[in-house]
């Protein structure tokens, strides 16, 4: 084999490691934020919805059970041979192998946005696989490119390596690897072994996130199977039907129920707990009656009760998305806490997600006639991984960050005074209601209309007090009252709309809610910490004739 065959040789190999390395990484990526979707997982879901059906009859007859390790051998093989010829592209063509990498990478993000399992956290993945993969491989074929100039100086002899010498000289820098004015000329011997010393280490990178991605990626995947099969039992209370009228239906207004994929996720956890629902169970423990202990199969056989209910993050900016509202279905938490029977003196209970997160929720929320949930359920089918699979708290008219537990394993009755959860050592209020109240979602801040009837809509809350009525104001004149669509309940989120006439210019429009009570929200800007953002939602309008 001569050196051309020898470098391009090489470079088939640099282009595999690069790649596998980005998908390696990419893979552990999303076994750390994304268990239910991979940039693997999303193209191999996208080759089986194209896959003809007769193609599918004959795989399956071919390898039986087999058939999606055939697959994923297949598309192997494939990446193995786009990765070669990226590597050997790059070397006669600066940054044309780079392209092969970043249109596969594209590829890859289409892939991931059209599956139904996508979150949010799995979109940057495959573009991360990527970048690390272009990055790789520009670094290896420099390394490359090194070694093979080196071993052209050595065999064209030592006039030749003078002559480099002296043009770089004349550059003002010494070339590498090559001999000092007066030595002997070096061999090509330092950058060989450069190259293959990155070479072994990209790889071993690879092989090392590729083993901890296929353990986490490995366990995610039973457990999705899990899920996938788990057929939730019907509520003994099913959630009161939706009222008439309560979606306005108005264009860029979201749905009155936020979708699984769409529903925000804010926690701690930097990789996704991923909990086998038969190996499950939460404790409840402390100043107790008697200690119980709950396990999946039994908590399903419960009389659940499912109910709307909006959520959200203490971190939520005004007119911010860190709230959404969706159907859940579990067991009231009340009933699960008769049963252990809290002493006297408890105020509080400290639940705990299986990575060790803690929430310290006031007792008496827990207890009274609120729909509190231990949630198994979310919007008709098992709790997503990322959102507490296989059970999690939900309470109305608490943030987040003082109620709704993930992945759930323990409720711990304490005081107040005794124990604190996560975040209130860290600054926050100690037990986080939910501010009133509400955002203009259309139009847009800073976007521009055509003058006339301009439709303004959007959401407002007062979680387990409930929206009396929606006003806005334009350039802090006089309050005019919205339509106020009716809300599925108090804890839900209500959606209105208001449609003024404006001539050209610019506007500024705020919203205000008023709760149930005769309780507007406050005015007065705050930031989210320690205890929830107030002030008006205000956006600025451009009407142009």
């Amino acid at each position: 084999m001569n050196t051309s065959q020898h470098a391009t040789a090489w470079a088939a190999a640099a282009g595999v490691v690069a790649v596998g390395t980005g998908l390696a990484l990419g893979e552990l990526a999303a076994g750390l934020v994304s268990p239910s979707l991979s940039p693997i997982t999303a193209v191999g879901g996208a080759v089986i919805d194209v896959v003809p059906p007769g193609v599918k009859d004959w795989a399956v007859a071919l390898f039986g059970t087999a058939d999606k390790v055939a697959l994923l051998g297949g598309m192997g093989l494939v990446i193995a041979a786009l990765a070669a010829l990226s590597g050997v592209v790059e070397l006669r063509r600066r940054f044309a192998g780079v392209a092969i990498i970043g249109v596969f990478g594209v590829a890859g993000l289409a892939a991931v946005l059209g599956r139904s399992e996508l979150t949010p956290n799995a979109v940057p993945v495959p573009l991360l696989a990527a970048v690390v993969g272009m990055i790789l491989l520009r670094w290896l074929i420099r390394r490359l490119e090194e070694w093979q100039a080196g071993a052209g100086l050595q065999a064209a002899g030592p006039g030749a390596e003078a002559g480099a010498l002296e043009r770089t000289a004349q550059e003002g820098s010494a070339p590498e690897d090559t001999a000092h004015a007066g030595s002997a000329p070096k061999t090509p011997a330092p950058s060989r072994r450069r190259f293959f010393q990155v070479l072994g280490g990209t790889a071993a990178v690879a092989a090392l996130a590729g083993v901890l991605a296929a353990t986490f990626r490995g366990a995610a995947a039973v457990v999705s199977e899990l899920r996938s099969k788990l057929a939730l039992p019907a509520p003994a209370s099913p959630a009161p039907l939706i009222p008439a009228g309560a979606e306005v239906r108005l264009d860029g207004v979201g749905p009155l129920v936020t979708p699984n994929k769409d529903f925000y996720r804010i926690d701690t956890a930097l990789r996704v707990p991923v909990l086998d629902p038969g190996q499950w169970t939460l404790k409840v423990t402390g100043l107790v009656e008697r200690e119980v202990s709950l396990d999946f199969a039994t908590l399903l056989a419960k009389p659940l009760v499912e109910r709307h209910v909006t959520i959200a993050c203490v971190s939520n900016e005004v007119g911010g998305d860190l709230i959404g509202n969706a159907r859940w279905l579990g067991w009231p938490v009340r009933e699960l806490l008769a049963l252990a029977g809290p002493t006297a003196g408890a105020d509080m209970v400290l639940s705990r997600s299986s990575d060790g997160w803690t929430a310290g929720t006031p007792l008496e929320v827990l207890t009274d006639t609120r729909d509190a949930l231990l949630a198994v359920g979310m919007n008709g089918e098992p709790l997503p991984l990322e959102h507490g699979f296989p059970a999690r708290l939900v309470v109305p008219g608490l943030y987040g960050y003082v109620s709704a537990t993930k992945w759930v394993t323990e409720l711990k009755v304490t005081r107040f005074a005794d124990d604190a959860g996560y975040w209130t050592p860290r600054g926050w209020s100690e037990r986080g209601p939910i501010k009133t109240s509400s955002r203009i979602d259309v139009p847009r801040d800073g976007r521009s209309v055509p003058a006339g009837t301009v439709a303004f809509g959007g959401v407002a809350w007062a979680q387990h007090t409930g929206i009396g009525r929606v006003e806005l104001r334009v350039n802090r004149g006089a309050w005019q009252q919205a339509e106020l669509a009716p809300g599925i309940s108090k804890d839900t989120w209500y959606q209105w709309r208001l449609a003024l006439p404006l001539t050209p210019g610019q506007y500024e429009v705020q919203v205000r809610a008023t709760d149930l009570n005769g309780v507007p929200q406050v005015e007065d800007r705050a930031p989210v910490a320690p205890s929830g953002a107030t002030g008006f939602h205000t956006v600025r309008v451009d009407v142009k004739s």
